[in-house]
C-alpha cells in the first residue's frame, strides 16, 4: 500500500516528516518506494479491470494504438509514438499522468524529488543523516510529475542532464567536481515521474547518447565528472516516421534501447473524425447568435481532410493534421456568425458557402507537392471542397432522380444568391426551383417550410449537383445549366417555355 493510499483509507492527515510517514497505519515502505513504472503498472491494471477510459478525449485508437500502449506500460517499457502531425501523440503522453498516484511524498526542497526512504542525491542523504525522522517531507501532485521537452537542435546537455553551477560552488566553498555544485537538468528533475521528449530525432547526437546512457546504465557525466544517479523515470517520446529511420537523425543505440515503437494514425472513418472535431472545435459562441451547423456540413468539413490525405498533390509525408477540419469548422461558424451580424438575424443555419469562406483555414494546413504548388493552394483547397461535397451528396442521395431540378436550369433558369441575402429571401428564391425542396428531407430537414434548414439543405443539393457536373456554377452567374437543353419545336410544351430567361438575384 502506498503512502497516499494509506492516508485515504485511514483518514489521516498528510505526514509532514519522515517519522510521521513511517507511523501511517498499514504503511508499507516497499510500496512507498515502488518505482514509477510499477506504480503505473498497478494503476493501469486496476483501470483495465474496471473498464475505465484510459485516455479521455482520444478517439479512434481503442482497437489499435491504446492496446499497444497498455502492453508497453505493463512490460515497464519506455516507448515512442511514431506518427504524422495532428495524431494526438502529445495528448496521449500527457494523459499518462492519470495513471500515477494522486500524490507522492518527497524530501522537502529536493531538486530531483527524492524518495524520503530511499534518497539518491547526496544533499538529501546528508540531510536525512543529520535530521533523521524529523526530516521534513512534501507531497507532490501527479500533475507536477510530468516533464515535457520539445526537441530542437539547440538543446544542450545542460538542458537535459545538468551542468556545474560555479556560483553555487563559490558560495559553498566547494570544488567544481563536488556533486553538490550541480544544477540539474530536466531529466533528473523528472525523477520518479514521466519525462517526455517531442520530435526526438531533432535532438543532437551527443544528447541522444546522454539519454541512452542514463536509460541503460543509470549514470551521467557532467563536465567530464562521472556521477552515478539511478533515476526512476518513465521515458516516452514522439517522432515523425520519416525521421525515425537509419537514414534519419536517430542514433541506433538509442533506438535499440526504446522498448516499444507504436504507430499512430489518422481517423479511419469520417464518423471518428467528426467526433474529434466536434470535441475540439470552438463552436459555442458568446455573441448571442444561434449558429446551427447541419450534420451534412460537418461531414463535408471532415471529408475535406480525408480527400486531402489521399490527394497526390498533397505531401503525404507531411500529413494533413486533424487541425484542418477543426479550424475549418470554426471558420465556417464564424462566417455564419458574421452573416447573422450583418443581416441582423438572431438564428442562422450554416450553408455550404460558409465552407468556401473557410479557405484560409484549409490552405495553411497542407504541404503541397510540386504539381500542387503549380496550381496553388487556393485552387487545390477549392477542388477538395468540391470533391468532399460530391462524396457527401452521393451518400445522402443514392439513386435519387434530380431531373426536374436539372431541367429547370436547362430551360433557362439561373440562380445567384446574394451573399448577404436573409434566410427568408434565400428560401423564397430556392423554392422557385422545380422539385428542389422535395429532396431536402434526405438531409435531415423535417419541415421544408422552415426557411433556415430548408434553404441550407437546398443549397447543399445544388452544390452537390454542381460537384457531379450535372449543373454549372460560377461566381458571376451563380448556378446555371451545364449544357442548356435545345428546344424541340415538335414538343408543344416548349412553346410555353419560350421567352425571357428566368434569373433570380
Amino acid at each position: 500500500m502506498t503512502a497516499s493510499t494509506s492516508m485515504q483509507s485511514s483518514g489521516h492527515s498528510k505526514p509532514r516528516t519522515i517519522g510521521e510517514l513511517k507511523r501511517i497505519p498499514d504503511f508499507d515502505p516497499r510500496g512507498a518506494s515502488r518505482s514509477v513504472k510499477d506504480e503505473i503498472r498497478r494503476n493501469l491494471l486496476r483501470a483495465v479491470e474496471k473498464n475505465e477510459i484510459l485516455f479521455p478525449g482520444v478517439h479512434g485508437y481503442e482497437d489499435t494504438v491504446i492496446p499497444q500502449i497498455v502492453n508497453a506500460l505493463l512490460s515497464r517499457h519506455n516507448f515512442i509514438l511514431l506518427g504524422l502531425r495532428g495524431q494526438a501523440k502529445s495528448r496521449i503522453l500527457r494523459g499518462l499522468i492519470n495513471l500515477l498516484d494522486p500524490e507522492m511524498p518527497v524530501v522537502a526542497g529536493c531538486e530531483i524529488n527524492d524518495d524520503p526512504l530511499n534518497p539518491i542525491c547526496r544533499a538529501c542523504r546528508e540531510k536525512i543523516a543529520a535530521e533523521g525522522d524529523n526530516t521534513p517531507i512534501a507531497w507532490m501532485p501527479r500533475e507536477n510529475r510530468f516533464v515535457e521537452k520539445l526537441a530542437t537542435p539547440d538543446v544542450t546537455m545542460a538542458d537535459i542532464i545538468g551542468d556545474v553551477d560555479p556560483i553555487r560552488a563559490a558560495r559553498g566553498g566547494r570544488d567544481l567536481s563536488d556533486e553538490l555544485t550541480i544544477h540539474y537538468g530536466l531529466l533528473p528533475r523528472a525523477n520518479r515521474g514521466i519525462f517526455a521528449i517531442n520530435e526526438l530525432p531533432d535532438l543532437a547526437g551527443k544528447i541522444q547518447v546522454g539519454l541512452f546512457n542514463i536509460m541503460q546504465e543509470g549514470d551521467i557525466q557532467i563536465k567530464g565528472y562521472p556521477l552515478r544517479l539511478p533515476l526512476d523515470v518513465l521515458l516516452v517520446f514522439t517522432a515523425n516516421p520519416e525521421d525515425y529511420t537509419a537514414r534519419g537523425k536517430i542514433i541506433t543505440p538509442l533506438k535499440d534501447r526504446i522498448g516499444a515503437e507504436i504507430r499512430t494514425h489518422y481517423p479511419s472513418t469520417v464518423d471518428e473524425g467528426m467526433a474529434i472535431t466536434a470535441q475540439e472545435a470552438w463552436v459555442g459562441r458568446d455573441s448571442g447568435k444561434k449558429i446551427d451547423v447541419p450534420p451534412y456540413l460537418r461531414q463535408v468539413v471532415e471529408e475535406i481532410a480525408f480527400q486531402a490525405r489521399e490527394d497526390k498533390r498533397v505531401d503525404r509525408r507531411s500529413g494533413v493534421s486533424q487541425r484542418l477540419p477543426i479550424t475549418t469548422l470554426e471558420s465556417l461558424v464564424s462566417s455564419a456568425e458574421q452573416r447573422a451580424a450583418r443581416t441582423g438575424e438572431k438564428n442562422v443555419v450554416a450553408r455550404v458557402a460558409d465552407v468556401y469562406a473557410a479557405l484560409p483555414a484549409i490552405t495553411g494546413k497542407m504541404e503541397l507537392e510540386y504539381e500542387g504548388e503549380l496550381k496553388g493552394a487556393d485552387t487545390i483547397a477549392r477542388e477538395l471542397i468540391r470533391t468532399a461535397v460530391g462524396r457527401v451528396f452521393s451518400k445522402h442521395f443514392p439513386g435519387v432522380d434530380f431531373q426536374p431540378v436539372i431541367q429547370w436550369f436547362e430551360l433557362g433558369g439561373e440562380l445567384k444568391l446574394p451573399e448577404l441575402a436573409t434566410t427568408q429571401e434565400r428560401h423564397q428564391q430556392l423554392s422557385k426551383i422545380q422539385g428542389l425542396m422535395d429532396h431536402v428531407g434526405k438531409l435531415g430537414v423535417e419541415n421544408r417550410k422552415d426557411p433556415g434548414t430548408a434553404a441550407a439543405a437546398a443549397e447543399m443539393i445544388l452544390e452537390g449537383l454542381w460537384a457531379h457536373r450535372r449543373i454549372g456554377r460560377s461566381e458571376e452567374r451563380g448556378y446555371y445549366a451545364e449544357k442548356p437543353k435545345q428546344p424541340d419545336p415538335r414538343d408543344p410544351r416548349e412553346s410555353q417555355n419560350r421567352g425571357p430567361r428566368r434569373q433570380f438575384n
